[in-house]
């Protein structure tokens, strides 16, 4: 009976690990360039990857957690801020709702690896320790 309980609360915490959602995140970045560190989302958001030009010449790219509302939509920022003169970039920002999937501008992956490893290593040690 131990052994079927302490299962279950490894396989609750697998789960519980699942909820928060885990993107790479970079604020701007130029060509190639995109320093990332990690982030979770908040509820209701998803990871993004933006893709764009800046004054049609430099590739521009940015990444982090975005609304869903928000998402899979192209944006053009004008300077002056709200005026119609001159636009400064434009960037199309794509979204994906996986852990980590936003680690190639523009194209959503899937990573489900690191959750499929804890929960086969929770439940060999809840074997292991009944």
């Amino acid at each position: 009976m131990n052994r079927v309980i302490l299962q279950l609360v490894a396989v609750g915490f697998c789960f519980a690990l699942g909820q928060a959602l885990q993107c790479y995140e970079c604020k701007i970045g130029i060509w190639n360039l995109c320093l990332t560190t990690k982030t979770t989302c908040d509820e209701g958001k998803h990871c993004f990857s933006g893709v764009g030009k800046a004054a049609k010449v430099v590739d521009i790219k940015t990444k982090g957690c975005l609304a869903v509302a928000e998402c899979n939509q192209t944006k053009e920022v004008n300077f002056p801020s709200g005026s119609n003169n001159s636009v400064v970039y434009s960037l199309t920002k794509t979204c994906c709702s996986n852990d980590l999937c936003n680690n190639a501008p523009g194209v959503p992956g899937t990573t489900v690896l690191p959750l499929a490893l804890a929960s086969v290593t929770a439940l060999f040690v809840a074997n292991v320790l009944v």
